[in-house]
């Protein structure tokens, strides 16, 4: 009798797409996930024009205090309940593959899904901060970058270390759709609709 994996074994597995595909990676503690993640996501999904987008949820984070963590479970489903769109998979194959910063996961991804055109998502207060992640050069040489404003980091993105350092490798808005397609490195910013809400404020609710 053919038993089905329960629904934890199936969150530590890998996604899997299709080559030639468009995904988006979009990484975060999400402790807890809101309307303000959403938001970059759906954003991304529809100005980036991928196929799909993966909701990585990390089991830990490094440059944050695993003391306030939420379990993992709890910030698996919490994300599952604001998500209704099948383009969005819920994951937490980090756990699996035992990555711990960004730079091993995104190894980790590309070596096991040759082909699919991959791009980071992340928001606009992360990049702020992006010159503190392991490995950050390496990240920005190797994926394309998407990067979404919200705003509570108003103006990071051209204060940032990485956007001075990078900046001849800055898309246009407008080429947005076409990011993925692209060698890195290349990242773009888009602007659009945003929320002020955040994990931080929710955590004091």
């Amino acid at each position: 009798m053919h038993v089905l994996p329960n629904a934890r074994y199936q969150h530590q597995q890998m996604p899997h797409v299709e080559k030639g595909m468009s995904v988006g990676l979009f990484g975060g503690s999400f402790n807890p996930p809101h309307e303000g993640h959403v938001l970059v996501a759906k954003t991304a999904l529809m100005r980036l024009r991928l196929g799909k987008l993966w909701w990585i949820v990390s089991p830990s984070n490094p440059l944050k205090n695993s003391s306030i963590l939420a379990p993992l479970e709890q910030r698996i489903a919490s994300s599952e309940v604001l998500l209704n769109d099948p383009r969005i998979c819920v994951t937490a194959f980090e756990t699996s593959v035992q990555t711990r910063c960004s730079a091993d996961t995104i190894v980790s991804i590309l070596k096991r899904n040759p082909g699919v055109h991959f791009v980071w998502i992340m928001g606009s207060d992360n990049l702020a901060i992006f010159h503190r992640w392991q490995k950050w050069r390496w990240i920005v040489n190797t994926i394309p970058i998407a990067v979404i404003d919200r705003q509570i980091s108003f103006h990071t993105d051209i204060s940032s270390p990485m956007a001075w350092t990078f900046a001849r490798f800055r898309v246009a808005e407008n080429m947005a759709a076409l990011l993925s397609l692209k060698k890195a490195p290349a990242w773009t910013l888009i602007h659009g609709r945003r929320s002020s809400m955040s994990s931080t404020i929710l955590r004091t609710l």
